[in-house]
């Protein structure tokens, strides 16, 4: 399998370590009085909860634990909680599960990559909004983020075109960020023979995938490409800081840890190094001036939840009209999770208010 939301969202991968540099570095070990001053790990809210046993349930290993082919036939968030609606006996919602998809394969940055066009009810032309899932550049695929996409396309009513990209380890780093410029370039020119309008195009991308969409985003406005009306970044990969108040309090979190955040990094780059690359290190960036209107949604037990509130900040700072918010009681994951999940459901409908406004509908 792979790794992340099908009802669903993504999974992240980014920072400033490889494991090998890590573990030159002697960790002393806490003393008591240090460990009672450590922020204590928010507690998921019940139904957040009943996600993460049923993970476990399936019997989920920890990221960082096994080798990549192990990890990426493992069971997911996404089955998860397809699991627990099959169990409570929830259907999809109407209008999700109205949407059709077609599947095929384009020209990317190297070699061909697949992609799925979501298509919502009516009768068009429609927006578009190009989306990348998440799963650290490593695991996970438009299968597993499923959800997501379908759940934008019906309630954006927008033609959604998921793209993959290459994967980590057999593709390091920029790989996927160039197949993700390739995917942006070939929707932007091909919109009009699935029934799209290029004049009313976004960006959404979850963790990894949220990355890929900022770049995405800045890509177009430095070679002066159409230019996306929004993106929406959910718990993007924007740092290299591994000792943020989000990383020190989630260290242990599920299912995206330190360790597991530790374990992209080395199989993503060639070298530690490379995660100082602007494109990682949003955060650190100064040239982020003149981007869209940005939708940042985080998640309050993610590593990842202090490098997205300080984008969010950076963005601000440089003139980028911006709205940030931070669901309490979840977990890295969560966004896809709207049948099961209550702030899932008010995530996606943020996201969607965000996209309709952009679009003008």
């Amino acid at each position: 399998m792979k790794f992340a939301l099908a009802v669903t969202a993504s999974l992240a991968a980014a920072t400033v370590l490889s494991t090998a540099a890590l573990a030159q570095t002697a960790t002393p070990t806490p003393s008591p009085a240090t460990e009672a001053a450590k922020p204590a790990m928010a507690q998921p809210a019940p139904e957040m909860k009943a996600v993460l046993d049923k993970l476990q349930e399936l019997g989920a290993k920890p990221i960082g634990t096994q080798s990549v082919e192990e990890t990426r036939k493992g069971p997911t968030p996404a089955d998860a909680a397809m699991a627990v609606m099959k169990d409570k006996g929830i259907q999809p919602d109407a209008a999700v599960a109205a949407v059709k998809t077609k599947d095929m394969m384009i020209p990317g940055a190297a070699s061909e990559i697949p992609i799925r066009i979501y298509m919502p009810e009516g009768t068009g032309p429609f927006p578009v909004v190009v989306y990348f899932h998440g799963g650290g550049w490593v695991i996970a695929d438009i299968d597993t983020y499923d959800a997501s996409a379908r759940g934008i396309a019906a309630g954006a009513k927008a033609i959604v075109v998921s793209a993959d990209y290459r994967h980590a380890p057999e593709h390091k780093f920029p790989a996927a960020h160039d197949d993700a410029n390739a995917a942006y370039k070939w929707v932007v020119e091909n919109s009009g023979s699935f029934n799209g309008d290029a004049t009313k195009i976004a960006l959404v991308g979850e963790s990894a995938g949220g990355n890929l969409a900022a770049n995405v985003a800045i890509t177009a406005r430095d070679q002066k490409l159409t230019a996306p009306l929004a993106e929406v970044l959910v718990y993007p990969v924007a740092g290299k800081d591994m000792t943020t108040p989000s990383y020190v309090e989630n260290a242990d979190a599920m299912p995206l840890s330190k360790q597991a955040m530790e374990w992209f990094v080395s199989n993503v780059f060639e070298s530690k190094e490379q995660a100082a690359d602007p494109r990682l290190d949003l955060v650190n960036r100064t040239d982020l001036a003149g981007l869209p209107p940005t939708t940042i949604i985080n998640a309050q037990i993610d590593p990842l939840r202090s490098e997205g509130e300080m984008l969010a900040e950076k963005l601000t700072a440089a003139g980028v009209v911006t709205e940030q918010k931070t669901y309490d009681g979840v977990t890295h994951e969560f966004f896809g999770m709207a049948a099961v999940v209550p702030q899932a459901k008010e995530a996606t409908d943020m996201a969607v208010a965000a996209l309709t406004k952009a679009f003008g509908n």
